[in-house]
């Protein structure tokens, strides 16, 4: 709907020129009614004297004039009321404009597109919201910060949630949980930034690794725990320990040489591990049965004893660390597989 409006701002200003100014503007005294003089055109060429620019990507102030079924009427000073329309006026759905607009209110508005034939200006506060909600979620990736959400869809590729009002999606392999991906609608995850990416639209959570940091805060490097086995790759097995999995590469399930973790390991192997290595902001945790070993060989050739001596090792193990702390260079580390790698071979 399209509604003009006398620009109340100007028109004080307007009427004083046209008393002090052009001659040919002329006000009897008598009457106090303007001379013909004084066209529609000079009328129209002062309004545009006294107009504002505005341009599509501006903030302005605007005032609400009239809420409409569908949109609101905006007085911004420009020479006709803008228009937003409903689905311009929040990052959520809105079923009434007011809703979100009450009449006489004042607030801040986007120019969302040039004006029209009708010189009309069409204006979005979701826009607003949008940027403003892209900003808060680089600071929450920045700061590394788990926040919640409900699950409100899911598809083929994973869940859909809102962060901030902005639609994210979380990939399968990224929801840790054994119920079919259907009934998460309508649950609350914890959730960490995979991917904010505001020039491709691209939002993307991560359930997994919210629950593995969550537990890895409770698990100490040195700390000797029971896990099993739940996937074997050539490069080491993966460990399910208390619902997080961690990585027992090769290189430290022995001290005697290993071609290949199927040769010791198979799948739901129940098994003793010590953590040496816990990686918070990656989600990794890094295993050794080497450390250990009373004897080199031992996971190969006696892993009973292995088991009964492994928390005696692992003090062993701690205490060698603690008088290593200071000045002691650090020891490479094993060649460690990508976080989606380790995803994938755990549900492999």
């Amino acid at each position: 709907m399209t509604m003009k409006i006398s620009r109340l701002k100007v028109s004080g200003i307007l009427i004083k020129e046209i008393k002090q100014g052009n001659p040919t503007h002329m006000v009897s005294q008598k009457t106090s009614t303007i001379d013909i003089g004084f066209t529609h055109d000079d009328f129209a060429a002062l309004l545009d004297k006294y107009d504002y620019h505005f341009s599509p990507g501006d903030i302005v102030a605007g005032t609400v004039f009239s809420l409409e079924p569908r949109g609101a009427l905006i007085d911004i000073g420009a020479k006709t009321a803008a228009y937003i329309p409903i689905q311009e006026m929040s990052i959520n759905r809105v079923d009434s404009p007011d809703e979100v607009l009450q009449s006489n209110e004042t607030r801040e508005f986007f120019i969302l597109t040039d004006e029209n034939e009708d010189g009309q200006l069409t204006l979005s506060i979701r826009r607003i919201e949008y940027m403003r909600a892209w900003e808060r979620v680089r600071q929450l990736q920045t700061e590394d910060a788990t926040v919640r959400s409900l699950v409100f869809a899911t598809n083929r590729g994973g869940a859909l949630v809102r962060i901030e009002g902005l639609r994210g999606f979380i990939p399968g392999s990224h929801i840790s949980t054994r119920k079919p991906k259907e009934d998460l609608v309508g649950e609350e995850l914890p959730l960490k930034f995979l991917e904010v990416d505001e020039d491709r639209n691209r939002l993307v959570l991560s359930h997994r690794r919210a629950l593995v940091e969550r537990k890895m805060n409770r698990l100490e490097v040195g700390e000797v725990v029971i896990g099993s086995v739940r996937g074997i790759k050539p490069y080491g097995a993966f460990i399910d320990i208390g619902g997080v999995s961690g990585l027992l590469h090769i290189s430290e399930i022995s001290h005697d040489h290993i071609d290949t973790p199927h040769s010791v390991f198979n799948v739901n192997d129940e098994v003793k591990v010590m953590i040496i290595d816990l990686d918070a902001e990656r989600g990794r945790i890094s295993l050794s049965t080497k450390q250990l070993e009373p004897e080199p060989g031992d996971m190969i050739n006696n892993r009973d004893r292995v088991y009964d001596k492994a928390e005696e090792m692992a003090a062993k193990y701690r205490e060698k660390m603690r008088a290593q702390q200071e000045g002691a260079s650090p020891q490479p580390e094993a060649e460690f597989p990508e976080q989606e790698d380790i995803v994938s071979a755990v549900e492999d």
